[in-house]
């Protein structure tokens, strides 16, 4: 659908905005993690493949269509590659630097951390604004955050990785469809709000991975802060990367409760946790034998 789009209007087609209140178009949408994760690694795939290929957005399209058009398009192809590549950075080098008492920001004091607050804030209530303005609610912004999060870690990085494989010739192109089955159990776990985390592992762990390495950081950071009285001041040299862990583990508080607090059927399994555990361990002696 999207090359079709960049294609037609590469050509010169004109499109208009048509929004109008009664639905024009109803479909069945994926109502559980599994499906959501195929779902996105599919369509990253198909993304990344057209930005690494002769009609990457960069060069097949800047002379054929508006500067904005372009724009859009270029970053729809380029939003798996490098969502995946900042979030996996985000959730793991500011944390393998705080677990070794090494600031990233600057001091809360410094008038330079107002920087890097308002570029946070900004993404946050940009994201908030677009679900706000289109008749969603804050909890519909919050889960669409979150899934963002899980995706760009999983989905974008398989479907990404998938297409590397294929142009270096060490994998061939695959496509997973989409179960439309309605299965009852799946939609009154969805419509009660409660997470349905039966999936396969390969996208499973790395979430858990990525809570276990953030709980090690933070909780470390703390013990520290304690211990030593806050001595050469510890928390305003690291507040920003102590906030950072904290906001992942609070947003992503659904993972927590799967792996820790619920016992159903559609919880993470013990299995996938300690099987995480063991990948944040080695991550976490490999960052401090690299920093220190």
């Amino acid at each position: 659908d999207y090359f079709t789009g960049f294609t037609l209007h590469r050509k010169g087609w004109k499109s208009v905005y048509l929004y109008p209140k009664k639905p024009q178009f109803l479909g069945t949408a994926t109502t559980n993690y599994n499906e959501v994760s195929i779902q996105w690694t599919r369509w990253a795939s198909g993304f990344t493949s057209v930005a690494i290929s002769k009609f990457c957005p960069l060069i097949y399209g800047p002379l054929k269509m508006s500067w904005v058009q372009f724009m859009c398009y270029s970053e729809l192809a380029f939003m798996p590659l490098l969502n995946c590549l900042s979030l996996w950075g985000f959730a793991f080098i500011p944390q393998l630097c705080l677990f070794n008492d090494i600031p990233l920001y600057p001091k809360v004091s410094d008038s330079s951390f107002n920087i890097f607050l308002i570029i946070f804030l900004s993404a946050i209530l940009k994201s908030l604004y677009e679900v706000v303005t289109t008749g969603g609610q804050v909890r519909t912004w919050r889960n669409d955050w979150r899934i963002w999060m899980m995706r760009s870690i999983t989905s974008y990085f398989y479907g990404s990785l998938d297409v590397v494989l294929n142009k270096l010739g060490m994998k061939e192109a695959s496509f997973l469809p989409t179960n439309k089955v309605i299965d009852d159990e799946q939609v009154k776990l969805y419509e009660m709000g409660i997470f349905d985390f039966r999936t396969a592992t390969t996208f499973l762990a790395p979430l858990v991975t990525v809570i276990l390495v953030n709980i090690a950081a933070f909780v470390r950071a703390l013990v520290v802060n304690v211990v030593d009285n806050d001595r050469d001041g510890y928390w305003e040299k690291m507040f920003g990367q102590m906030f950072l862990s904290f906001y992942i583990l609070v947003s992503n508080y659904t993972v927590i409760e799967g792996m820790i607090i619920r016992r159903d059927k559609a919880s993470i399994p013990l299995s996938v946790t300690l099987l995480s555990g063991v990948f944040s361990v080695f991550i976490l002696l490999i960052g401090s034998a690299i920093l220190s």
